[in-house]
């Protein structure tokens, strides 16, 4: 077997292993100014062609911290999993610090995983059990059948921009607030397909991955976006089915976006930093 091979293969184990222990969590708990609609107009305007764009007013922004939640329900139990950090929307890189949340039992303390984003790839420390604590996981993407959407428990700003890139219909709801800032409310649906075939190179195949994996490639949300067509907030609501899961889990994952131009730099591990073992099921 050659060396790419093996890293393949790896690869797609690793991702295994990964989506499968986000997933068990919920198997084991189920025992403004007047002036702003003026320049963009977007409250009378077409809200599916603003809503298409609004990934690309991200890549002018440049960058921004980020707060992410995710939460799985299944079988009337509910849990939720948080991320913050950064990332940088020109270059398709972030970092973020997810935590896990606590058993049922409450008895066990789970590690913060570290995340790094990058076209492509997710790279995760301390996460999968015998994996020294030194070393990194390294998942590609591309093979995840969620497009990495919902496996590393948070899903990457940007791919959840581009995910509005599919918007097949969005109605204004209207003007509120999100953490001071004024912004326009929107909710719609949006289609997964649709989505990978306006995307950029480096999210186009994990959302097709995505629109052929989940339990329906239609993806409904809410949007807000402020006056220069930046997302602050978006909230998505995906039908996940994986795991050891039989029925599918409804997931619902909702990204923060604030400080816009916040220093967002992102350095990616070296080969030899990546653990290339056997990644065992927690």
């Amino acid at each position: 077997m050659t060396g790419r091979q093996r890293e393949r293969r790896h690869g797609r184990t690793g991702a295994a292993v990964v989506a499968a222990g986000i997933v068990a969590l919920v198997g084991l708990g189920a025992g403004g100014c007047a002036g702003g609609d003026a320049v963009a107009g977007d409250s009378r305007g077409d809200a599916v062609v603003v809503l298409r764009q609004a990934a690309d007013r991200l890549v002018e922004a440049g960058s921004s911290k980020a707060r992410t939640s995710m939460e799985m329900a299944t079988g009337g139990t509910r849990v939720t999993i948080r991320g913050a950090g950064v990332y940088d929307y020109r270059k398709r890189m972030g970092r973020l610090r997810v935590l896990l949340p606590q058993d049922p039992a409450g008895a066990t303390e789970h590690r913060p995983i570290t995340e790094l984003l990058a076209p492509g790839a997710l790279f995760m420390k301390n996460r999968g059990a015998g994996v020294p604590p030194d070393k990194w996981v390294r998942v590609e993407t591309r093979t995840l059948s969620d497009g990495n959407l919902v496996t590393g428990g948070a899903t990457d700003p940007f791919a959840a921009a581009e995910v509005l890139r599919g918007t097949r219909s969005a109605t204004y709801v209207g003007r509120t607030e999100v953490a001071g800032t004024g912004v326009r409310h929107y909710r719609g649906t949006a289609d997964l397909g649709e989505a990978a075939e306006r995307a950029s190179d480096g999210n186009r195949t994990s959302l097709n991955a995505a629109a052929e994996g989940f339990a329906t490639a239609e993806v409904p949300f809410d949007v807000y976006l402020d006056d220069e067509g930046r997302i602050r907030k978006v909230r998505h609501r995906f039908s996940f089915v994986g795991g050891q899961q039989k029925s599918p889990v409804a997931v619902a994952s909702t990204t923060l976006l604030y400080d816009f131009g916040a220093s967002a730099r992102v350095r990616l591990p070296d080969t030899g930093d990546i653990y290339a073992g056997k990644i065992a099921e927690e």
